[in-house]
């Protein structure tokens, strides 16, 4: 008999911690390319600094602020949760740092060696002085510690070498008494973390930047008579939680570069340190800078910032890559003809990185140009560097067309980038709108107005991603080009919603959060339930990024105990458990991580064999379905409903990438007797027969 969980609900920052754990079973699966094998450990990575920075930080909030957080933290006690987030963090960072090391292991079978500052040949050394004389020192950042009146202030993830120098007795600066002198050498972002070494009998050399500074450490410290001299790494992640002022002076940019700015100064949450420093120069290191007991004190191996991997040289090596795709053209909807044109005749759908982004571009490009477009709207969240989305927002203004941009300024992570679009587009006389208080703008549509002979005509786009031509290579969303009058209505009422947020227009086709979502979502499961009591086919399908918000959680498993069959796709966090008897006996949940980062967000509700379809930019998250501005879209076009259906039993069907959740909360990959399936590899092929038909 299956025995109920102690907690309905999986934690969300441990649910998170076993997403990150899925990342990283990649770089340890001998299946994947090698090099993108180290490319999936700086994922890894890169995600867990990401993770300290945001939500250890809000739960060590918590405990400071002396609450225990039990009711949103899922039944968890915040001062317990973060030792259970230190305890994971500790075993994860062990496990990456085997699987470095096997990695490691396999590339020398493939003549490709990383070698540190003990191993370099008397050859490799004359490179490594030109190349650190050169490259490195003149863009090293070196400080003295012992007599500084305060700590120097360390960049947020930044790489720094802890330096112990022990002097001579009798040292030639006077000033200077023979003992223990620390240092520490800041690593600039600037320089390239792996220095490819000259290659010798068609073997390559590798070093990490930090074993050049190494070797080369006695050309640093000059000025030292000294009788021994280590450097060891070490990082902090600071909180990344934005702070704003409340002064009415202040525009709301320059309140959001304020809050930016403030990061660089705010509190760290995590310490990691090389595990093999010496105690004395660890316990100065604390001391100096006020490392807390809610801190997270991470010990590490000898590199930290392993997320530079993400950047690993592939010196030409395809062979040890993901073969590269080319994306398909969709069938029927021609690039070279006019997007907007063949819109008005027909709803089309596109399914990147497998399908052409280009389509989005032209769209824009179009309507930039066309005489007969009056207005173009259009949502930012996250945008390119020299995005082709902003240079043809920039091309319509010049061409007198009435643009309006929302741009979302608090885009975790890219709001410096955002105020810079955001002051370009304003110099080129685009409208923007900044947002709504409380609310973020996580929606992603785009509006035209085109003047027809018989009136207005509406175009417009729906996704489920961000309108970002270098994500679209690797992120996998839909977009829905449309003409259907009443939803481009709605859309506009969306745009209308963001001037003047006290009034709450009605939508009959769009779901809209705040104020919609949770409501038609929970009613659709409602005709799921009812179709399920009424002895009728019923089912729910879904496929999310994150799945968190413990009021849809409840619904979901009211459903599961009426009879309705569900079946859930979630990358990445996920506070629902699967398969208990008597709470979710009929919901069964997998996640799939493989070459793209899986994004779409797609609800199919059976209805009775009369399936309803919807894409949406929100996943089942509290601050989406509360605290954002979403929309999500029907799929009233049979053929492109079909599509949704199909792709998503192509990724339901995945027994080599698809991990199960369950109450073991292990990870296990699924591993049943049908057919292999890699979904993203079918999906591909899928699309691609869709040509050949």
């Amino acid at each position: 008999m299956t025995v109920k969980p102690k907690n309905e609900y999986i934690n969300r920052e441990i649910s998170w911690l076993h997403f990150n754990e899925r990342v990283l079973q990649e770089s340890a699966d001998k299946d994947v390319p090698l090099i993108e094998r180290l490319r999936f450990l700086g994922i890894f990575s890169n995600n867990l600094d990401e993770f300290f920075k945001v939500r250890y930080a809000t739960v060590k909030r918590i405990v400071e602020a002396g609450k225990s957080g039990k009711s949103v933290l899922g039944g968890e006690v915040a001062k317990d949760l973060l030792e259970e987030i230190t305890t994971n963090v500790i075993r994860l960072q062990s496990k990456s740092g085997k699987i470095l090391q096997q990695i490691e292991r396999e590339l020398a079978t493939e003549q490709i060696f990383l070698i540190d500052e003990t191993e370099v040949s008397e050859s490799q050394a004359v490179f490594i002085r030109n190349y650190f004389l050169k490259e490195v020192n003149p863009e090293l950042i070196t400080i003295i510690l012992n007599n500084l009146a305060e700590f120097p202030n360390l960049k947020d993830t930044a790489a720094y070498l802890a330096v112990r120098i022990v002097l001579k007795g009798d040292s030639k600066l006077e000033s200077i008494r023979a003992g223990v002198q620390y240092a520490l050498i800041e690593i600039p972002k600037t320089l390239k973390r792996f220095v490819v070494l000259p290659e010798e009998n068609g073997k390559n050399y590798i070093m990490m930047v930090d074993d050049v500074i190494r070797f080369c450490m006695g050309k640093i410290f000059t000025m030292f008579e000294y009788e021994e001299i280590a450097a060891h790494m070490i990082k902090i992640t600071r909180d990344a939680e934005l702070d704003m002022d409340n002064d009415l002076s202040k525009s709301f940019i320059e309140k959001i570069s304020s809050s930016v700015e403030h990061r660089k100064i705010s509190d760290p949450v995590r310490f990691v340190y090389d595990k093999k420093i010496k105690m004395d120069t660890l316990r100065f290191l604390k001391e100096k800078m006020n490392i807390e007991e809610t801190d997270s004190v991470i010990p590490g191996g000898k590199y930290h910032n392993r997320r530079d991997y993400m950047g690993f040289p592939s010196l030409g090596r395809t062979d040890l890559l993901y073969k590269k795709i080319d994306a398909l053209p969709v069938k029927g909807f021609h690039l070279e003809g006019s997007i907007l044109e063949q819109i008005a005749l027909r709803d089309y759908m596109i399914y990147t990185p497998y399908q052409d982004y280009s389509y989005v571009i032209n769209f824009l490009k179009e309507a930039a140009l066309d005489p007969q477009v009056r207005r173009i709207k259009l949502t930012v969240y996250r945008l390119a560097n020299n995005s082709q989305v902003a240079a043809a927002l920039i091309n319509a203004a010049k061409n007198g067309k009435e643009v309006t941009v929302q741009i979302e300024l608090q885009a975790r992570f890219d709001e410096q980038a955002n105020i810079q679009y955001a002051n370009q587009f304003q110099e080129e006389g685009i409208k923007l709108i900044f947002g709504i208080p409380g609310l973020k703008v996580h929606t992603k549509v785009c509006f035209v107005e085109r003047e027809e002979e018989n009136g207005i005509k509406r175009y417009g786009f729906i996704s489920t991603g961000n309108f970002n031509e270098s994500t679209a290579k690797i992120y996998t969303d839909f977009t829905l080009f449309t003409s259907h009058d009443a939803i481009l209505k709605e859309v506009n009422r969306v745009f209308d919603f963001f001037e003047v947020p006290y009034k709450i227009n009605k939508y009959k086709h769009l779901i809209v959060s705040p104020h919609y979502t949770k409501s038609v979502f929970s009613r659709l499961i409602d005709g799921e339930i009812e179709n399920a009591r009424a002895g009728k086919d019923a089912f729910i399908k879904i496929k999310m990024n994150s799945f968190t918000s413990y009021k849809m959680v409840d619904k979901l498993y009211e459903a599961s105990r009426a009879g309705v069959k569900i079946q859930l796709i979630i990358r990445g966090v996920n506070c629902l458990i699967p398969g208990v008897a008597g709470m979710s006996g009929n919901i069964e949940a997998i996640s799939v991580v493989d070459k793209f980062l899986e994004h779409p967000r797609v609800f199919i509700f059976g209805n009775n064999n009369d399936p309803k379809v919807y894409i949406s930019s929100a996943d089942w998250m509290t601050r989406n379905i509360d605290y954002r501005v979403e929309v999500g879209c029907p799929i009233y076009d049979e053929d492109i409903k079909q599509e949704l259906l199909d792709t998503f039993e192509i990724s339901w069907n995945d027994n080599i990438k698809g991990r199960v959740f369950s109450q073991k909360h292990d990870n296990a990959y699924r591993d049943d007797d049908k057919p292999k399936v890699r979904s993203q590899f079918a999906i591909y092929d899928y699309y691609k027969k869709k040509l050949e038909n």
